[in-house]
């Protein structure tokens, strides 16, 4: 026997409130939203179903917050047909007011998400035209990654930090997020070692073309991977090379060059094309070494062999601590934290959760989020930790760990992508301490 459909009433647009659960009755194609229907968390979605131009919509009272005012029905607090007002009620307008400021907090934290996902997909719609456009105009190609740099300079600016924010899995192009990822990390690295604007300018423009000389190779030998041959293996070396050659004809500045040329030397002398070892490589490059190496731990190009950005972090120090500097690799440890973005672990009232965020400020308490079945998907809570003195991290996981709801609800990432997010926006989200 079918279980029994909802019931569903019609509400004019105008009587649309925060809360209710709707069903828009047209095309997905001819809405902005994920789905048809859904609840609404913002008064900006009641504007946006006004302009798709319906004067009516279907809406589930069921499925809707129980503070929902239905049209029609007199609810606690409201003048009864007779025209006797009832004492408010304490209680329900409590919970009325906790559900309003959760759906506030649900809106700025999907909108902030949004914003960062926006501009991590125009950082790498940017890559592809610089590599596009590098052998016809080396200037122009110049120019545009000045730009693109100079933004992100100015996002780790100033005297608000910024959180290091995991993305969704569809972010960006997946061609330029190795890139994009190393670029970003690498500037938050310089700022945290002490580099001032100039000097991050440099750092952030090597860092985005590190590996422009790759363009220059055929497909099979862009990637290193152990099925390479002694002479494949040679001619991948040779992108450091090409590398070299298109940052003069692009007529970059030496700090950037230094990092394309010197991005795979090892501080233990063990890297290529030239063995240096500890001073001898820029601090820059030295920069970009690690946080290049960290990016293909997490993301190889083969995804059965990728570690999880925890796993990463502790092979790095455990078994590699030799091949970087011990300043930076110290500096990228405070930075990350213990559980970098993306990292799964579960907390210590043994629920699960996925690390979102981490400010390098305050590494040891990340953002995380949680695993919550009393609570949809769509709807979870980013959770800072800082606010939460009793709850903390109590171990990593592989996602293989989690249960198999679990790990349908926190979605592991298989590509960790980052983007910048401002301290001082998720201090102004979470700032209320309200619980996942």
């Amino acid at each position: 026997m079918k279980d029994k459909k909802p019931s569903l009433a019609l509400i004019d647009v105008q009587q649309l409130q925060v809360g209710m659960h709707v069903h828009l009755d047209v095309g997905w194609m001819a809405h902005p939203f994920a789905r048809s229907n859904f609840r609404i968390v913002s008064a900006e979605q009641i504007e946006q179903i006004a302009a798709l131009g319906l004067n009516r919509v279907r809406w589930n009272p069921e499925r809707s917050d129980p503070g929902v005012a239905v049209p029609g029905r007199v609810l606690p607090g409201s003048a009864d047909p007779a025209g006797v007002a009832p004492l408010p009620d304490p209680a329900a307008e409590a919970d009325l007011e906790a559900r309003r400021q959760r759906r506030e907090l649900l809106s700025a934290q999907q909108a902030s998400l949004a914003a960062c996902e926006r501009e991590f997909a125009q950082a790498g719609r940017a890559h592809r035209q610089v590599v596009e456009q590098v052998l016809s105009d080396p200037d122009g190609a110049r120019r545009a990654s000045e730009q693109l740099i100079e933004g992100f300079v100015e996002h780790v600016g100033g005297a608000q930090d910024s959180c290091i924010r995991l993305l969704g899995e569809s972010a960006g192009d997946r061609a330029a997020c190795h890139s994009i990822n190393v670029t970003v990390i690498s500037v938050l690295l310089g700022k945290a070692c002490g580099l001032q604007a100039a000097e991050l300018t440099e750092l952030g423009l090597g860092a985005l073309l590190h590996d422009i000389g790759k363009i220059e190779l055929p497909e099979r030998v862009r990637t290193r991977h152990e099925h390479l041959t002694l002479a494949e293996l040679q001619f991948y070396q040779e992108h450091v090379a090409h590398g070299v050659d298109l940052a003069r004809r692009m007529q970059l500045g030496l700090g950037a060059a230094l990092v394309i040329a010197q991005h795979h030397e090892h501080a233990d002398g063990s890297g290529f094309p030239q063995r240096l070892n500890g001073a001898r490589i820029s601090r820059a490059a030295s920069i970009v070494a690690l946080v290049n190496r960290y990016d293909n731990l997490c993301n190889p190009s083969n995804a059965a062999k990728a570690l999880t950005p925890h796993e990463a972090l502790s092979l790095m120090f455990s078994q590699m601590k030799a091949r970087f500097d011990a300043g930076i690799l110290g500096s990228f440890i405070k930075m990350m934290g213990v559980y970098p973005p993306g990292s799964v672990v579960q907390l210590n009232d043994d629920r699960y959760a996925l690390v979102a965020s981490v400010s390098p400020a305050r590494p040891l308490k990340p953002c995380v989020i949680v695993h919550e079945p009393s609570i949809p998907r769509e709807e979870a809570l980013v959770l800072n930790l800082e606010d939460q003195p009793a709850l903390g991290i109590r171990r990593s996981l592989k996602p293989s760990q989690l249960t198999a709801a679990a790990f349908d609800y926190l979605a592991p990432r298989q590509r960790v992508s980052y983007f910048f997010e401002r301290s001082s926006l998720i201090r102004a989200i979470n700032g209320d301490g309200m619980a996942a």
